[in-house]
This record gives C-alpha cells, sequence and structure tokens, in this order.
C-alpha cells in the first residue's frame, strides 16, 4: 500500500498547527520530518502526520469532561 503524499497546507489543516511551528517542531525533533519531492518540493507521509497526531495527549475537552470550576448557587 501506497501513502498518500500531502502539501504543506494539507498539514497544517489536519494537525491545526502553523507553518512556522512545523518547522521549529521539526527543528525540535518533534514533529515529522517531510519527503523531498523536486528541486524545492517537499510532501508529509500521510503515516507520519497521523502517527504524529496519535502520540499527542488528548485535551481534557476533548474527553467530553467539564474542567471549568462552576460556583455552588447560593
Amino acid at each position: 500500500m501506497h501513502d498518500r503524499l500531502l502539501r504543506r497546507r494539507d498539514v497544517e489543516r489536519i494537525t491545526g498547527v502553523s507553518r512556522a511551528s512545523i518547522y521549529r517542531l521539526m527543528q525540535q525533533g518533534v514533529f515529522p520530518r517531510p519527503v523531498k519531492v523536486g528541486s524545492t518540493a517537499v510532501r508529509w507521509k500521510e503515516s507520519d502526520i497521523a502517527a504524529w497526531i496519535d502520540s499527542r495527549p488528548v485535551a481534557a475537552s476533548e474527553l467530553g469532561s467539564d474542567t471549568t470550576a462552576r460556583e455552588s448557587p447560593g
């Protein structure tokens, strides 16, 4: 099975991470590196991006728990 190759703008949309943050995270070694597909073009493997997303901690709001403090009436 062949991996789909994603453009940077698709990676930004899928991950919610900005261009600058993608490159900063790559420098830190915590974001997948792209593959070179031309002299100036790069693409990210869809499976690498999916694995990175799966490795991220899940926010409490995504679990459906309400973490906001509420005052009791009275």
